[in-house]
């Protein structure tokens, strides 16, 4: 079996710090709070020359440093309108995008059992 007919998905987890407020909740969400988010992020594709999809430190540089770290220890009422676990994982995923990144997959734990999935359509 040749290596054409595979797909490989290459996945690096990140933490960041954040508060938000969700003004439409009915709940206590309305009121500012914080999270200890964790971000999987996916690449998927088929190996290069080297054997990898995508080296994980330049993966690891362009996710922490372009996109999470301006988000690390923030407001993410600044950076995003209505910062849902759902709109921060497309937020990631347009950002990955302007930087030439193409993420397959990004997931978002707003705590350790809940998260946000958002994927590219196939």
């Amino acid at each position: 079996m040749s290596n054409q007919d595979l797909t490989v998905t290459v996945s690096r987890e990140f933490e960041f710090h954040a508060a938000h407020f969700l003004a439409w909740h009915p709940g206590k969400c309305k009121n500012l709070h914080g999270h200890s988010y964790r971000v999987q992020v996916d690449v998927q594709g088929g190996l290069d020359e080297r054997g990898i999809v995508i080296d994980f430190d330049e993966l690891s540089d362009v996710v922490w440093k372009e996109i999470l770290e301006p988000l690390d220890h923030s407001l993410l009422n600044d950076h995003l309108d209505n910062p849902t676990a759902e709109r921060l994982g497309i937020h990631i995923l347009r950002k990955a995008d302007a930087t030439g990144l193409k993420l397959s997959e990004v997931r978002v734990w707003e705590t350790a059992r809940s998260l946000a999935v958002v994927r590219r359509a196939q």
